[in-house]
């Protein structure tokens, strides 16, 4: 891949906008020249908790101090930040339920999208005959995630948190609200969880099937903050050290932003995008709303993008790089009883050659290795991961290999829900971010089971940088959403890898294998569900709608 090279020395005098990326476990603030360039990075740890089971919680009132600490430590590095900056834009973890009480204080713990308590309830809601219509308007599959099943749990089991919330916002509105004391939301976790995409507003018919009429007027108004921005309160400025007034842009989510800051808008070209992280998430974007492709399944999201018109077409892997940690862990915890310590990337490295040289397909393998199931392109939270064809011959390197390959299996799997071969919606590539991206053999192995050429990005911070994408248009510093990313990102996007038609041809057989095997792992996890306890019985649900 081609480097692009390091950017000139910027003055301290020249204009910068600050991107905010709110993760699950960091918080990032970057700071970007007008073209585009990446000055400098700041970043604190955001802590989560996991107090039994499936559950996820966050201290929002935490959250919004490490924001603090994370945009102090930016003007720490930046010289005049506070006379420089000319827009701060905020991103940040989608799904998850922040609750905001009368006096703009938390009304509890958040719960996050990593939460899987409300699996029970979703699974109950998707199997009624109702889910078919709210499936239809949001374009979005049900999942535990969910502000809707989220509120339902929240009902049954934190009735007094429902009770003082006045609020129900999404991580970067709570974080926006903090910043301007503006209560606002954006249409793309507004439209998927409780609305109808082809208007971009909430849908009354989604909020009745979901059971949540009453509290409709938790959900705050959306805006687009690639059209309207919020000056920075005095509060929120003294606490920050930046000027007050300063324009704050309410990005849309991280992945949305993700795609937009890392290569998937790209009007002359139809790209597919795909972030081989903790989760695998695979995108498609539709210029549309008739070319929005929906499916049997009721699986996947169909989220607005900050783009007139356009929508982004989502299925996603609940674990990706989760499974390679998992079996080269399992290589570290054999070390680590001889007395010997490796890090993850050092076992890789070390296998690298073995790998590229081990057999395709030598074992198959579905890699569903979190708990809480899968949700890509197919919803079974009793998904469990596995290999297939193992024999004494199979030695470590065809496991990382056979990983690797599910990786890729599975990332096709969720490409055809979009239906990415058709003429309708047509990839002519797919570029590639996250962690996994930048190993060259997983490159390869990608892009001969997709049958799609294959090109990373070397835009840092891309959440960041799609934010502030959306601020530099919103305040007309780019006539165009486009004009815009042919400055920030294309210079960014590394060359084009071939498809490989040898190996290709190898792994036309093994996706078809793949497919076929799933009906019959499939009754095995309910046989090994079967003893485990219902985490949420359909009888409780109904006891919560009446």
């Amino acid at each position: 891949m081609s480097q692009t090279p390091p950017p000139p020395a910027k003055s301290d005098t020249s204009e910068i906008i600050i991107g905010l990326d709110a993760g699950t476990s960091l918080i990032k603030a970057v700071a970007f020249a007008r073209d585009g360039t990446q000055l400098a990075v700041a970043a604190v740890p955001n802590v989560y908790t996991q107090p039994y089971g499936a559950a996820a919680e966050q201290d929002m009132a935490l959250t919004w101090q490490n924001t603090i600490a994370t945009l102090r430590q930016l003007a720490d590095k930046i010289p005049n930040l506070a006379r420089r900056a000319v827009a701060l834009a905020v991103t940040g973890q989608g799904d998850g339920t922040w609750l905001m009480d009368q006096d703009g204080q938390p009304a509890g713990p958040a719960l996050l999208w990593l939460d899987g308590r409300a699996a029970g309830i979703a699974q109950t809601l998707r199997s009624r005959p109702e889910d078919k219509e709210r499936y239809r308007l949001t374009g979005t599959g049900l999942a535990a995630c969910q502000q809707g099943p989220q509120m339902l749990w929240l009902l049954a089991h934190r009735p007094e948190q429902m009770a003082r919330a006045r609020t129900a916002f999404h991580c970067k509105d709570y974080l926006y609200y903090c910043l301007t004391g503006i209560r606002a939301g954006t249409a793309c976790e507004g439209c998927f969880t409780f609305g109808d995409f082809r208007n971009r507003q909430y849908s009354d018919q989604v909020i009745e099937i979901l059971g949540l009429k009453k509290y409709r007027p938790l959900l705050p108004d959306m805006v687009d903050g690639s059209e309207q921005t919020h000056p920075l309160s005095p509060d929120a400025a003294q606490l920050l050290g930046l000027a007050a007034g300063m324009p704050v842009c309410l990005g849309f989510l991280d992945v949305p932003c993700c795609a937009l800051g890392g290569g998937l808008y790209d009007p002359l070209d139809r790209p597919g995008f795909t972030i081989i992280g903790s989760t695998g998430i695979h995108l498609c974007l539709s210029y549309s709303a008739e070319d929005a492709c929906l499916n049997p399944e009721r699986t996947g999201y169909t989220v607005p993008f900050p783009v007139a018109g356009s929508q982004l077409q989502m299925q996603t892997n609940m674990a990706a790089t989760l499974n390679i940690d998992w079996v080269v862990d399992l290589a570290r915890d054999i070390l680590a009883a001889a007395g010997i310590d490796r890090q993850r990337l050092e076992i890789l490295d070390h296998y690298q050659d073995a790998i590229a040289k081990a057999p395709a397909g030598a074992v198959l393998y579905h890699p569903y290795i979190l708990e809480a199931g899968e949700r890509g392109p197919f919803t079974n939270v009793q998904a469990r991961a596995s290999f297939n064809g193992l024999t004494s011959k199979v030695k470590f390197p065809d496991l990382l290999r056979g990983v690797f390959e599910g990786l890729a299996l599975a990332s096709r799997h969720c490409y055809s829900a979009m239906d990415y071969q058709s003429s309708n919606h047509p990839i002519t590539e797919i570029r590639l971010s996250g962690g996994a991206a930048k190993n060259p053999v997983f490159r390869q192995i990608y892009a001969a089971i997709l049958g799609k050429k294959v090109r990373t990005t070397a835009r840092g911070e891309a959440g960041a940088a799609g934010a502030a994408m959306m601020a530099a248009v919103a305040l007309r510093h780019y006539d165009t959403m486009q004009d815009c990313a042919s400055e920030w990102v294309t210079p960014y996007l590394g060359e084009r890898e071939e498809v490989d038609p040898a190996l290709q041809k190898i792994y036309e057989k093994i996706y078809q294998a793949y497919l076929a095997t799933l009906p019959g792992v499939e009754n095995l996890w309910q046989v090994q569900a079967a003893s485990l306890e219902n985490n949420e019985p359909a009888a409780k649900l109904a006891s919560i709608l009446a």
